[in-house]
């Protein structure tokens, strides 16, 4: 992730000052990830064996006592902070409800953890989501939006990619007057490693419809989702 801020130019600010960009987006450029099913040809002794590898190229003994399993725990834990792979995400969005009473406002749900993985480095990235949207005539539970989050965070890829795509599975299914997707993440491709900036958080948004075309809807939609 360091990489590309570097090459965009992009200043990787404090949460308080990062300028959010509006940069148009299209429902359907979110590409989805591979659903993962080359993993099914990787088995779990195969997976344990390149940990190995990993712990002897890092300079470490993978047979005494403290590391022994330390093989299959990595591999267990692979298995659950990858679990992206294994999901559709727009699925979640299936169920929707129409007895909203009118109601045609913003419909927001902040502070959705993040933890999602740099496809450079293979390291945490560990933030927050903000998600909204403004419905048409129904709306869907609002669990759903967090497990929309999840689903795709939970893959190797970089942020801006998560955000977009988060967004587009909004889109696409519940078809609303705008989306809004702001995620605010530390990368720890930067923070522990390369320029070692702990602190520093990369900021990400993704608006559409009139949450991108109304002046006034998205400084709505940015002043909820921001909390100021």
């Amino acid at each position: 992730m360091a990489e590309q801020a570097k090459s965009s130019a992009a200043p990787v600010l404090s949460t308080g000052d990062c300028p959010l960009s509006n940069a148009p987006f299209t429902p359907g450029d979110a590409h989805t990830p591979a659903s993962g099913s080359d993993s099914a040809t990787v088995s779990q002794a195969e997976a344990e064996a390149a940990i190995r590898t990993l712990i002897r190229w890092a300079g470490d003994d993978p047979e005494r006592e403290g590391l022994r399993d330390t093989p299959a725990r990595v591999a267990r834990s692979y298995r659950e902070l990858f679990a992206g792979y294994a999901a559709d995400p727009h699925d979640y969005l299936a169920r929707t409800f129409s007895e909203v009473g009118g109601y045609d406002e913003l419909v927001l749900l902040r502070e959705i953890p993040v933890i999602s993985f740099c496809e450079h480095h293979m390291l945490p990235v560990v933030g927050m989501a903000h998600v909204g949207y403004l419905p048409t005539n129904r709306v869907v539970g609002i669990s759903k939006l967090a497990r929309v989050v999840q689903g795709f965070a939970r893959r190797l890829q970089i942020q801006e990619k998560l955000t977009a795509e988060i967004a587009g599975a909004i889109d696409r299914i519940l078809e609303p007057k705008g989306v809004g997707v702001v995620i605010e993440a530390e990368h720890s491709c930067m923070t522990l490693r390369g320029v070692n900036t702990p602190g520093s958080r990369l900021m990400t948004s993704c608006l559409t419809g009139v949450i991108r075309d109304d002046a006034r809807t998205r400084t709505e939609f940015l002043r909820l989702a921001m909390n100021k």
